[in-house]
């Protein structure tokens, strides 16, 4: 009876006792290559400064992930310097990181570097122009993610810009070789108003000074931005240079605005590297990028910032006011 009774508690404290699997111990931690153009320490960490990158990790943690536990990120930031690109897209292929995230500028490094690790693209200009994808609904390789279709909204930039600062006056485009495609667009949609452009493209940001210097002497009355390439990490510098010149300007994305910029109108792109983080869990659970229609943005946004318009003596018209999404003072 006793022995009965020992045998009893010996199988109920057996299954009492948690096992540990060779599954649960060996537990992947996936690696999240990231490459941008700001500097490598404001993306790395659980707690990066990059307000993207946060958006990322708050999309990834509304999906179950933690940081640490099932995931680490892998950045690699070119800080500022687009030429170097293809080195960190190189390091990121030879750390054989489980997918890949970049915006724009960084796309043909890594179109160049591998064929294999899945590349969620987080704002392309136009994925398929720039031939990372054969089309949206069918990507045909190892790119997915989003396509901000941004040359489609140059002429809505121009026209808003326009209306802030009516008149005959040139309007000066600032860009660098990455915005070639929204100076295409620029250029069309101005011949069609019957407006007059001056380009003024830029090989480094130590152009920047002078590129306004140029602009103020073909007597420029307003001034639009394109973000791409070695302009955005130099937002601060290029909304105080719009200021000094006293050119309203108009840019493609909120952050120059925040920085000290007049006007942006563009996607919201903290949204779309919130809404990545679903390419990315079901690129970790196993599916392919091929398989994955490109995307749009869904959420475009306004915003002025009244504080510089007030600097610049400029009225903001009700007509603009009417669709503000967002005010900075």
């Amino acid at each position: 009876m006793h022995r009965r009774v020992f045998i009893s508690g010996l199988a109920v404290g057996s299954i009492a006792v948690p096992r540990i699997t060779p599954a649960q111990s060996a537990r992947k931690v996936y690696r999240i290559g990231i490459l941008g153009l700001r500097a490598t320490s404001e993306l790395v960490g659980s707690e990066p400064r990059s307000p993207t990158v946060r958006a990322l990790l708050k999309g990834l943690g509304e999906l179950g992930y933690v940081y640490g536990d099932h995931f680490v990120t892998e950045p690699r930031g070119a800080d500022g310097r687009p030429e170097r690109f293809p080195g960190l897209a190189a390091e990121l292929v030879r750390l054989q990181v489980d997918v890949i995230l970049a915006a724009g500028p960084a796309l043909p490094a890594l179109k160049q570097a591998t064929s294999t690790i899945s590349v969620i693209m987080t704002a392309s200009p136009d994925a398929v122009r720039h031939g990372f994808v054969e089309s949206l609904g069918r990507p045909g390789g190892n790119f997915t993610g989003f396509s901000v279709q941004s040359v489609e909204t140059v002429g809505k930039r121009l026209e808003l810009l326009k209306e802030l600062v009516p008149g005959a006056a040139t309007v000066a485009v600032l860009r660098d070789r990455f915005g070639i495609l929204d100076w295409q667009a620029a250029e069309a949609a101005a011949r069609e108003r019957g407006w007059q452009l001056l380009s003024l493209e830029i090989r480094d940001a130590g152009e920047i000074e002078s590129a306004f210097r140029a602009a103020t002497g073909a007597r420029a009355g307003a001034i639009l931005v394109f973000a791409p390439g070695l302009l955005f990490p130099h937002a601060r510098q290029v909304a105080a240079q719009a200021t000094k010149s006293r050119l309203p300007a108009m840019y493609e994305q909120r952050p120059y605005v925040e920085a000290g910029g007049l006007v942006s109108y563009g996607a919201d792109l903290n949204d779309i590297w919130r809404r990545a983080a679903v390419f990315v869990d079901k690129i970790l659970k196993g599916a392919k990028p091929v398989d994955l229609p490109v995307e749009q943005p869904t959420k475009f946004e306004l915003v002025i910032n009244l504080k510089t318009a007030k600097a610049l003596g400029l009225t903001i018209p009700q007509s603009i006011l009417s669709r503000v999404d967002d005010v900075v003072q």
